[in-house]
């Protein structure tokens, strides 16, 4: 099943997604940037980032404005070449200050990772999987808790630490 889902996200126009996906932005622009969903839209590529449905798990859908870097235009007087606002670019990645801005708007959770979902001229929307490690779920799955953080973590989690 996941490889058919792959295939229908590889080239979204040619496969009909993109009608579907369409509708449903003009809902999204409207909403707020972070919006914590139920599913997630690409069981596919969250199943991968190991995300899996039971409780412990969070879906969130991010929106990032593209473009480069945009600054502010200073006050004082300088020439056109000098002001320092044009032609800039984030040394990020669009994805990683989407999750960078998750993780700080859900600071309990650690971030699993994140996947595209769609883009348009202004936007950029990202579906991040979050993780609450300190969920009952979450801290008796062996595999999980190597995911997160590893032994250390493990070991406070219990208390040993």
């Amino acid at each position: 099943m996941y490889k058919y889902l792959r295939e229908l996200w590889k080239i979204p126009s040619k496969t009909g997604l993109a009608e579907l996906i369409r509708q449903r932005v003009i809902k999204w622009r409207k909403g707020p940037t972070i919006v914590r969903v139920e599913k997630p839209l690409r069981l596919d590529r969250a199943r991968a980032l190991g995300y899996k449905a039971k409780q412990g798990f969070v879906v969130v859908r991010v929106r990032i404005r593209r473009g480069g870097l945009r600054k502010r235009r200073p006050k004082a007087g300088r020439r056109q070449k000098r002001m320092g606002v044009l032609k800039y670019t984030p040394a990020k990645s669009l994805q990683q200050i989407a999750e960078e801005r998750v993780a700080k708007k859900y600071p309990n959770l650690k971030v699993l990772g994140s996947y595209w979902i769609w883009e348009d001229g202004k936007y950029k929307w990202f579906e991040a999987i979050l993780v609450d490690p300190h969920h009952p779920a979450i801290k008796n799955d062996e595999k999980m808790i190597k995911m997160i953080g590893g032994k250390h973590l493990k070991a406070y989690l219990k208390g040993k630490l």
